[in-house]
């Protein structure tokens, strides 16, 4: 139920407006790196002075005209600047959404392409993140066409809740892929429910393309999935040069930095912008243990942690009605 909950607000237009409006107030500057490339930049930087690589995502959701998307795309090519200027160890996450993905697929692939092909003259990797099922295949569809034109900087993401995830994985065995468990609320029809369902189909894809792929980067806060990667990885004598393990930028900072230090190749997912608060709900309703970081941060150690979130999420909704003149008191808004 929780997760559902925090999904739903992940979808919410008014609360994500309101969220951009009132800042950082739910706590999200522990999970965020800063709202501009400079923020970023330095953030990139102590990372790497850790030994630990990063990818670079410029938050962004609810992009319906062509204009927001050009004004993203503009933003990311100067992210990959960025990362050559500064000589970070980084490359690119972006989704395609942002770019256009819901306008008009043909507009997006060409501001993809633009991006990849200056990433490319730089050697900087872009990754293709996933979202909803229902731009599964459109995004693979894009990862296709631009291999084809001779692109081999480019790498996208398998979720495991899907029942197709091992086909995908299969026939995406020639590309670097970020396998992962997923974020999304989805139907029955074409994900599993039960996370232990999820999780066992996560280790059987995980070890397909550790043992048949090519570079895997394992994109897990999962203990028990790391220590089974160690002893797979091990036991199979899978070099160290074939995968690293990935965390998202804010969560679980102490393993983070143990596993970089035991040696193992290790990227962290940062992102930045001003648009946070659909990624922030995601984040939350992954895992259970999310939210605890989080209340930490803002409310005092005694508040419940189902409480306070509530209370903060309650707290942007009655700010989004106050901004939009909406007058009528109680209820929650409505999921979009």
């Amino acid at each position: 139920m929780l997760r559902d909950f925090f999904i739903g607000l992940s979808e919410n237009q008014l609360l994500n407006q309101a969220a951009q409006k009132y800042g950082f107030q739910l706590g999200a500057q522990q999970v965020v790196a800063g709202t501009n490339i400079e923020e970023m930049i330095k953030s990139v930087k102590e990372l790497n002075q850790a030994g630990i690589s990063c990818t670079i995502d410029n938050l962004g959701e609810f992009v319906f005209e062509k204009s927001e998307a050009i004004e993203a795309k503009e933003q990311i090519l100067a992210v990959v600047d960025a990362i050559q200027e500064h000589q970070v160890d980084a490359h690119i996450s972006l989704k395609p959404s942002q770019l256009g993905l819901d306008i008009d697929y043909d507009f997006c692939k060409q501001q993809i392409e633009e991006i990849v092909e200056r990433a490319s003259q730089n050697e900087i990797f872009v990754n293709f993140d996933m979202e909803n099922y229902d731009r599964l295949n459109p995004t693979f569809k894009l990862l296709d066409e631009l291999k084809v034109a001779g692109y081999k900087n480019i790498g996208t993401v398998i979720q495991a809740y899907f029942h197709n995830a091992m086909d995908n994985t299969k026939r995406y065995e020639d590309t670097r892929l970020r396998l992962v468990k997923g974020a999304y609320k989805e139907s029955p029809d074409v994900a599993y429910m039960d996370k232990a369902d999820i999780d066992e189909n996560y280790i059987k894809i995980i070890e397909e393309h550790l043992l048949h792929g090519t570079f895997t980067s394992i994109a897990t806060h999962d203990h028990n999935i790391i220590n089974h990667v160690k002893r797979f990885v091990k036991e199979h004598d899978i070099s160290r040069n074939q995968f690293e393990f990935q965390m998202l930028y804010g969560f679980r900072n102490e393993l983070q930095l143990q596993l970089a230090k035991e040696g193992y190749n290790f990227c962290t997912y940062v992102p930045f912008g001003e648009d946070w608060y659909g990624y922030f709900m995601r984040r939350l309703a992954e895992r259970p243990q999310n939210m605890n970081l989080i209340v930490k941060q803002v409310f005092n150690k005694k508040t419940n942690t189902a409480i306070g979130l509530v209370a903060g999420a309650f707290v942007l909704g009655r700010l989004s009605k106050r901004g939009s003149g909406e007058k009528k008191d109680g209820g929650w808004i409505k999921y979009r």
